[in-house]
């Protein structure tokens, strides 16, 4: 666990960005039950939060992607932080959309784009990575060379694991589930007892039998 993870693990839980029930879980829209529930646009509203945040990701593009050229956001999540990481490098940003426009120039892509030029993704939440894969092959069929991801919070959930190692796309997150998981519990947002069901949730979604341990 690095310095960067526990701080903004810290922030997230403190503006409640990261929120964990695991008594009542909450329902996905996929209808799989979760003792997590993950806003991380609050961090928007939250100056000192988000000055983390920001800072991180560009300590994180700059370690692990020094090539970069340009940033793109993820719609709608990423955008924001891909334009202030962006300032903060003085690198051009754009954004991708869930699907080409039907109007004008019906542009998928937002913002400038040359072939071959090294880009970075920057997305705020990677669960089962199917969303930020789908950004990253449009990118690539644009012509566009993807040298990875940079996120502000994993689950590290096996599907997305393995989506994106067959995508052949790394990614790096400012922090993941099991820090959170262990400041949660350090700062008694949650009972240390309680850790063990959210890893079990976390390692395998659909199996609902940690729902009623630790009580």
């Amino acid at each position: 666990m690095t310095e960067l993870q526990k701080t903004i693990a810290k922030d997230l839980l403190s503006i409640r960005a990261v929120f964990f029930r695991p008594s009542e879980p909450f329902t996905w829209a996929s209808g799989i039950k979760s003792p997590v529930y993950c806003d991380n646009r609050l961090t928007l509203s939250a100056p000192a939060v988000r000055l983390d945040v920001e800072n991180g990701l560009a300590e994180l593009i700059r370690a692990h992607y020094p090539q970069a050229e340009a940033l793109m956001g993820t719609s709608t999540a990423g955008i924001a932080h891909a334009a202030i990481t962006a300032h903060l490098m003085g690198l051009p940003m754009g954004y991708v959309r869930s699907g080409a426009k039907d109007h004008g120039r019906q542009n998928q892509i937002e913002g400038r784009l040359e072939p071959g030029q090294r880009v970075v993704v920057v997305e705020d939440l990677i669960s089962t990575g199917g969303s930020v894969i789908e950004v990253v092959n449009v990118l690539r069929e644009a012509g566009a060379q993807v040298l990875g991801i940079a996120s502000i919070f994993t689950y590290g959930m096996e599907k997305g694991l393995r989506r994106l190692a067959e995508a052949g796309v790394e990614n790096h997150s400012l922090t993941n589930f099991d820090v959170i998981a262990q400041i949660a519990a350090e700062e008694s947002y949650i009972r240390p007892r309680d850790v063990a069901r959210l890893i079990a949730f976390r390692d395998n979604p659909s199996d609902e039998s940690w729902i009623g341990k630790g009580e």
